[in-house]
């Protein structure tokens, strides 16, 4: 779907289990005026349920980004990555991963795995916000996204 702008708005999947973090990210979407849809979830089992549109994710809209924190309960962002990317209907979907870590072996994990891009959560309030609208201006404004069902 078109905004007014022209641009195609995606669904984004946010895979992170801080509230506070998923508050911050929400007021940022809403301080850069993103019109994608951000959908939440807490936990890896559930980022792959929703992925696959299983139970109770039956219907959902596939994302044409997710952002993913590697530190989660159930399975951790690596392995939800190496679940997507060994999933041919999952593998094209971009996956920025947004963590505390800054632990090298995070880095060169993710980046193994095909991460699209490697963002450590910054912790003042106005960097991070300014994080998340670089991360819109990129991924959802400029870049072009596999976003449409016949795409993936």
């Amino acid at each position: 779907m078109a905004d007014t702008a022209g641009r195609i708005s995606a669904d984004v999947l946010l895979v992170d289990d801080d509230p506070a973090d998923v508050i911050l990210i929400q007021e940022a979407f809403e301080q850069y005026a993103v019109r994608n849809t951000l959908h939440v979830v807490a936990d890896g089992e559930q980022a792959l349920q929703f992925l696959r549109q299983e139970g109770r994710f039956s219907g959902v809209p596939r994302p044409g980004l997710v952002l993913l924190d590697l530190n989660l309960p159930r399975r951790n962002g690596l392995e939800v990555l190496a679940e997507m990317r060994a999933d041919s209907g999952l593998a094209a979907i971009p996956v920025v991963i947004l963590t505390t870590s800054r632990a090298p072996e995070d880095i060169l994990s993710s980046y193994r795995l095909y991460a699209s891009a490697y963002i450590s959560k910054p912790t003042d309030y106005d960097e991070f916000t300014a994080t998340i609208g670089s991360i819109d201006s990129f991924y959802l404004r400029l870049a072009q996204l596999p976003g449409a069902p016949a795409d993936l």
